[in-house]
């Protein structure tokens, strides 16, 4: 019998073998549930989080960032393939590979496969979500066959991290005779090499994606065998779980998926913060028609006052879920109660719109010089948490004298319309990394034309951003970030809506396995099986 079909009955039995009424104590194999396949795990060309997942199994960066580390902390940075790196001078770091590191096929690692790594990333043809991030960074050497030399164009606190968080390094000798242009669509399991510790070992598409523990380098796993199964839909993917199919899922979903996990006493629901955050942003554009309204400031200090945000933030993203002191997810390590946001104050909010002119007509709807106050909120029909929130705002907003209306459109259409600026207010959602740079595009006078859809622009504030993003020190670049949020709020651009937390599912067979939310499969290789 051929090597390959070896491999292929192995891999039935071993999904065959562990459902919940097998003994899985004799498996030596852990199944994740995930919604969706992947169309590629070659690092610079993933674009999906499940891909993400299975590829950086395989393939290592130079270091990992701790759970909840500050990008700026020298301190939070673990080995991963770079054994240890040292400071050369301000704009330059120095890498030293880890000793014996090899690729899965038995080739060493060099540093000309770190070169290559970053080159593949930044290049424009590929067009990384990497690319942008790298772009400090005005060359990477290779001083000697194990030593590589990161150089940045300035001084910065994050240049640790930007040598380090983006970059997956992969095989030069395998890929650098590809064309870059057919990566995206290259499907062969032997160009798959990497020096992390799982290897893969099969593709079943539309099924699974399984995984070996390496032994180059010797075994660096508990378990021998990963296996990925895909689901078509979020349902699906739980319905594994809960039928005892696979031990692990990333996040369930809403609170009624997570009721019925917690009832299911072979599973564990694991809360953890997720790295998202939700907002109401306002239209401020002063040329724009639709900023007739809230491009007042006192109407959007009232407007934000009149919402019941952490009630909003509870009900609709379930327990643990946080109304954020600003654009924050509750993992974002800049997160402080202590930042100043407007109240809930319905009363005060009355008083607010009535001192703007804004007084109450007849009907319960305010007027003003003839005008129906009215705010339309702009969201994706595909999100419905975001048409509840729109319509718990609705609802809100009608007890204050104002008529909202909600819009629910395809999401490119919302994307079109939020480009144009051809909104009065819109739900938006964002994905924060660990640093919180990325605030600049969203908020600050940089981004008006890109992310900054409401045009927004605060000179204090983004003077604020710029010298807290250039402070070293974790604990004053924290107070900088405050006295930046507490701008921020005081003139209301945005009303902060939600920072939920997500929901794992965790068989109760798994043990050793600690969840990181940035990368929440990074701790796979110290997870083991509960005898039964």
């Amino acid at each position: 019998m051929s090597y390959p079909s070896r491999l292929a009955i192995l891999a039935v039995l071993l999904l065959a073998g562990c459902r919940r009424e097998a003994p899985c104590a004799r498996c030596d194999v852990i199944v994740i549930a995930a919604t969706g396949e992947p169309s590629s795990l070659l690092p610079p060309v993933v674009v999906e989080t499940v891909g993400r997942d299975i590829s950086d199994q395989i393939f290592e960066r130079l270091a990992d960032l701790v759970a909840g580390g500050a990008p700026i902390d020298t301190t939070a940075y673990r080995p991963r393939l770079a054994a240890r790196w040292e400071r050369v001078d301000a704009v330059t770091l120095r890498f030293h590979l880890r000793p014996n590191a090899r690729w899965q096929d038995g080739r060493p690692v060099t540093a000309d496969d770190v070169v290559f790594s970053f080159e593949a990333f930044s290049d424009s043809l590929l067009d990384t979500p990497a690319r942008a991030a790298l772009s400090g960074i005005t060359s990477v050497t290779a001083e000697d066959s194990s030593t590589v030399v990161v150089r940045f164009d300035r001084p910065g606190p994050e240049q640790l991290y930007d040598a380090t968080f983006h970059v997956r390094v992969f095989p030069a000798h395998i890929w650098r005779p590809v064309g870059r242009d057919t990566w995206a669509a290259d499907t062969a399991l032997g160009r798959l090499v990497g020096s992390g510790p799982y290897r893969i070992a099969r593709w079943d598409r539309g099924q699974s994606v399984t995984l070996v523990a390496d032994s180059v380098e010797g075994r660096r796993t508990k378990l021998g065998t990963a296996i990925w199964r895909f689901a078509a839909d979020p349902e699906a993917a739980l319905n594994l779980v809960l039928s005892g199919e696979a031990d692990l899922l990333e996040t369930v979903g809403t609170p009624e998926r997570a009721a019925r996990v917690e009832g299911d006493s072979t599973l564990r629901a694991v809360r953890y913060p997720a790295a998202v955050y939700g907002y109401l942003g306002y239209q401020l554009g002063a040329r724009s028609s639709r900023a007739a309204v809230v491009g007042d400031r006192r109407v959007r200090q009232a407007l934000n006052m009149a919402v019941d945000r952490n009630a909003l933030a509870r009900a609709i993203y379930g327990p643990g879920s946080k109304a954020p002191p600003g654009p924050m997810s509750q993992l974002l390590w800049i997160w402080d109660d202590s930042i100043a946001v407007l109240p809930y104050d319905t009363a005060q909010a009355a008083r607010a719109l009535t001192d703007a002119g804004w007084a109450m007509g007849p009907d319960g709807i305010r007027q003003k010089g003839g005008r129906t106050m009215a705010v339309d909120i702009l969201v994706p029909s595909t999100s419905l948490g975001r048409k509840r929130l729109a319509e718990a705002l609705q609802e809100q907003w009608r007890l204050a004298g104002v008529a909202a209306t909600v819009t629910a459109v395809d999401f490119p259409v919302f994307m079109e319309r939020l480009g144009k600026g051809n909104f009065e207010s819109y739900i938006g959602a964002w994905l924060n990394e660990p640093s919180p740079r990325g605030l600049a595009d969203q908020w600050t006078a940089v981004g008006v034309g890109q992310l900054n859809y409401g045009r927004y622009a605060n000179p204090q504030f983004d003077r604020l951003v710029g010298e807290a993003a250039a402070t070293e020190d974790p604990r004053a670049a924290r107070l900088i970030w405050r006295a930046a949020f507490d701008t921020l709020n005081a003139d209301a651009p945005a009303l902060f809506l939600y920072a939920p937390v997500n929901v794992a599912a965790v068989s109760r067979r798994v043990e050793g396995f600690e969840l990181n939310p940035y990368s929440w499969l990074s701790g796979l290789t110290a997870a083991s099986l509960k005898p039964e």
